[in-house]
């Protein structure tokens, strides 16, 4: 598939999100950038946040739905799907209970003409389940390499978008913490990643949100270090130390 040089494919999966789906996309429609897609990948939903997509597809071209065959269990399908139909130079993600604050695509777009920069990501804002911010910042750090961001996945999905352009589409691989190892994926081969140094999202935080959960992601960190990466044990020992302070910190703010 040709890519459009200016456009932005936005990758959003869904999965029974009746409570929030219509706000996520309110969001991407507020967009001061206007050249985006939204391609939404349901996963087999049983609420009725199919027929919220429906209605904004018929409403804006921009957007389209996909559907799964069968319930994934995780958005890794969903968004290699929407990776594979995107037809966009980059492709950005946004998870269907998360927001996007309008000036966000638009101030990443100008950072990708340095031609190491291969992603572009922000900081972001903490939300309670309904709403409410209470400048709870995430700040990142200006711009990473591979090595800097083995020591934690500084990089909000929800921040970021990559470059096909430079990087070609690379896919989420079915491992948890897909997202960080996309990243490490990417940059491995060189290039870097950049900050706008603004705010650009709003992270939900929910209830049964799996990234509450400390010690399985724990575990999850630890197995992408030594069984993905195949580092030695001491490497490992080093940056998991690096992420562990990290994640606490991101916990508490």
């Amino acid at each position: 598939m040709e890519y459009n040089d200016d456009l932005v494919s936005i990758i959003t999966p869904n999965y029974n999100c009746t409570r929030f789906i219509g706000q996520t996309i309110e969001s991407v429609l507020s967009q001061t950038y206007r050249n985006w897609e939204m391609l939404i990948i349901d996963d087999c939903s049983t609420d009725n946040s199919v027929e919220i997509i429906e209605k904004y597809v018929n409403q804006d071209e921009r957007i389209r739905m996909f559907k799964t065959e069968c319930n994934s269990g995780s958005p890794v399908k969903p968004r290699n799907i929407g990776i594979q139909n995107a037809g966009g130079r980059f492709i950005a993600f946004l998870d269907s209970d998360d927001l996007w604050l309008p000036d966000k695509l638009e101030n990443q777009l100008s950072l990708f003409d340095e031609n190491e920069v291969v992603v572009v990501y922000s900081n972001y804002e903490k939300i309670t389940e309904a709403g409410q911010r209470n400048n709870r910042i995430v700040n990142a750090p200006k711009k990473l390499n591979y090595k800097q961001l083995l020591k934690s996945n500084y990089i909000g999905c929800l921040t970021a978008m990559y470059d096909i352009s430079k990087s070609g589409k690379i896919y989420f691989s079915d491992l948890r913490h897909e997202d960080y190892v996309l990243w490490l994926t990417i940059l491995k081969t060189g290039y870097i990643a950049v900050n706008t140094d603004t705010v650009g999202a709003l992270y939900r935080i929910r209830e049964n949100s799996m990234t509450s959960r400390k010690m399985i992601v724990f575990k999850w960190q630890w197995a992408i270090y030594r069984n993905f990466l195949g580092l030695s044990f001491f490497p490992c020992i080093y940056y998991f130390c690096f992420y562990a302070v990290n994640s606490f910190m991101k916990h508490i703010r």
